[in-house]
């Protein structure tokens, strides 16, 4: 399996979690998605389902937004 240890929906799921004082085990239980999945998100795997992805931003009270970047934001 491929990870991006700087993904950034990757750590700002940790984060979030972290901030809210649970472990995996306790987020795959709240959110409804399996704890493999919750290890393999915030350890930045490439290759993952998006609606999973938009589940777990919702636990959070968050959504996913789309916008076109700017030439500065490339370089």
């Amino acid at each position: 399996m491929e990870y991006n240890k700087n993904n950034d929906i990757a750590l700002f799921i940790k984060k979030a979690r972290k901030e809210y004082g649970i472990t995996q085990k306790e987020f795959s239980l709240r959110s409804g998605l399996g704890l493999r999945f919750v290890r393999e998100l915030e350890q930045g795997k490439l290759t993952l389902k998006l609606d999973k992805v938009l589940e777990a931003l919702s636990m959070f009270g968050y959504t996913l937004t789309v916008r076109k970047e700017t030439e500065d934001e490339r370089s």
